[in-house]
């Protein structure tokens, strides 16, 4: 194996281009940005040696909303209705899920989240022991939460109650500082008032996050009004889980009211602006609002079975090109904001650093291939970046200082990937037979 994947230390990443200057990167043995400038290679001895010339280095992308093993759905059901996709393709499939699915699907995100920028993700799935030790073993962030669903049966609750205890503790155990817990109440409408109020008072007890889909279709907030009586957001303030550690998802019908309770609370609401194309939800996240109210919004893929792919470049584009056309405005969410979301907005929403190239921060960084087709000719490089390449454009990826991929190489890419295929057409057959 090339020896910049299995050495430790220092790293200096030399001659690469931050903000349209020349300078070099220097990251000391914690995984801190020690320096950043001409005279960088001088603060530190460099275990490890980059060539960052043709290179752009920009700040490592944090994935907001996924369902990380759901890759082995990728292109299982693609093209239907919502309800219909869920009831009669991927809840079927997935009550045949094992911990192994888990592990060999979250591996396979993993590296593909890797292959194109991203750094850290904010997962909510069931085995999430599991999904842990694939993280830990790629060398990602990850903070991951028990898909939490009681509908509204007590005895089922309890079963979810002890199941997220058990994974909190679970990853405490771990003492990995990349994997965090959260909580993970599925939504409004698969979790009762007490299921809610009881995740907020524990993940508040626990001091962790909490991870909740939030007003993705009009027919969540309709039936939420009419069973009781307020709006989505407004039900989970009630039931305490809008607060400054908490990832909304999707936030597609949320009114203007709402978008100003959202910022009044700290939440931060992650666009996933592909899988609601996809899904057809009819409505784009109300962005202009969130950000006149100064709420934090971040970016999401969600899962594989709904996007279909985990590259935060394209969803960037995606996102710029979903709000100037769902409100008429060609200067809604420009480059600049774009990449802003996929960066700092995502890693502030995971408590992961300030998600910028700067001296103390975590050495989350990923360089761009200056030379690509998508980068010529380069006259803004946030432009190109968002508007006009893909995460193929990625070349290397470090995660606070370790080095993931170097030259699109990952280690043990090809072992990776042969195990999630046949993991994933073992899981279709024994759903298939169950039939």
């Amino acid at each position: 194996m090339n020896e910049i994947f299995t050495a430790r230390g220092s790293v200096l990443i030399a001659g690469v281009t931050v903000d349209g200057s020349t300078v070099d990167i220097a990251v000391d043995e914690k995984g801190t940005i020690a320096a950043i400038g001409k005279d960088a290679k001088k603060t530190i001895d460099a275990d490890i040696v980059i060539d960052g010339s043709d290179r752009i280095a920009v700040p490592g992308f944090v994935n907001t909303h996924t369902h990380a093993a759901m890759s082995l759905l990728r292109g299982y059901a693609d093209d239907m209705v919502l309800q219909d996709w869920l009831s009669q393709k991927i809840w079927p499939l997935e009550a045949h899920l094992t911990g192994d699915d888990v592990y060999a699907g979250t591996k396979l995100a993993c590296l593909e989240m890797i292959k194109s920028g991203t750094v850290a993700f904010n997962d909510m799935y069931f085995f999430m022991d599991r999904a842990a030790a694939a993280v830990d073993e790629m060398g990602m962030r990850a903070t991951l939460a028990y898909g939490f669903i009681d509908l509204g049966m007590e005895e089922k609750r309890e079963a979810e109650i002890k199941a997220t205890e058990t994974l909190v503790a679970h990853v405490r155990s771990l003492d990995n500082p990349r994997i965090r817990a959260a909580v993970g109440p599925h939504s409004v409408y698969t979790v009762s008032p007490e299921g809610l109020t009881w995740c907020a008072e524990y993940a508040k007890e626990q001091g962790i996050g909490i991870h909740v889909h939030l007003s993705e279709t009009e027919k969540e907030v309709v039936d939420c009004v009419a069973r009781f009586g307020k709006r989505p957001a407004v039900h989970l303030d009630d039931c305490g889980c809008l607060t400054p550690r908490t990832v909304a998802a999707h936030c597609c019908w949320l009114d203007e009211a709402e978008c100003r309770l959202l910022a009044e609370r700290g939440v931060t609401a992650s666009h996933n602006p592909a899988s609601n194309m996809k899904l057809a939800v009819n409505r784009a996240m109300p962005y202009h609002w969130l950000r006149q109210h100064g709420a934090n919004v971040s970016l999401g893929t969600d899962g594989c079975s709904s996007n279909n792919n985990l590259d935060l470049m394209e969803e960037m584009k995606f996102a710029a090109l979903l709000q100037k056309f769902a409100w008429n405005s060609p200067t809604v969410l420009p480059a600049g904001e774009a990449i802003a979301m996929a960066t700092a907005a995502g890693a502030r929403a995971l408590g992961t650093g300030p998600g910028t190239l700067t001296v103390g921060a975590p050495a989350d960084i990923v360089l761009l291939d200056a030379r690509a087709a998508c980068n010529t000719p380069l006259f803004h490089p946030d432009s190109n970046a968002v508007y006009a390449c893909n995460g193929g454009a990625v070349m290397t990826v470090l995660c606070q200082g370790r080095v993931l991929m170097h030259e699109r190489e990952v280690p043990g890419e090809e072992e990776i990937v042969r195990e999630a295929g046949e993991t994933a057409r073992s899981l279709v057959a024994r759903a298939e037979e169950a039939q």
